[in-house]
């Protein structure tokens, strides 16, 4: 594995964690660094990182604040 890709995964904690938990990623970015980009893809979904889970939990607070303040009316 090249210098440059270990310090990617070395500075994100969960890149780290993931990589850990599913060893298998070792020889897919020791064969090919390229598959990164997949790799980076797959934490974020793990960890639900992306965009669309940060705004579905947003969602979910505003649902559970309406709730509770409805029942406080």
């Amino acid at each position: 594995m090249s210098l440059e890709l270990q310090f990617k995964i070395k500075n994100d904690e969960y890149c780290q964690r993931y990589l850990r938990e599913n060893s298998y990623w070792y020889k897919l970015l020791n064969r090919d660094p390229n598959n990164f980009k997949a790799f980076e893809n797959e934490v974020k979904d793990h960890f639900k990182l992306k965009r669309v889970h940060k705004i579905e939990k947003t969602i979910d607070t505003i649902g559970m604040i309406e709730k509770v303040l409805s029942t406080l009316n």
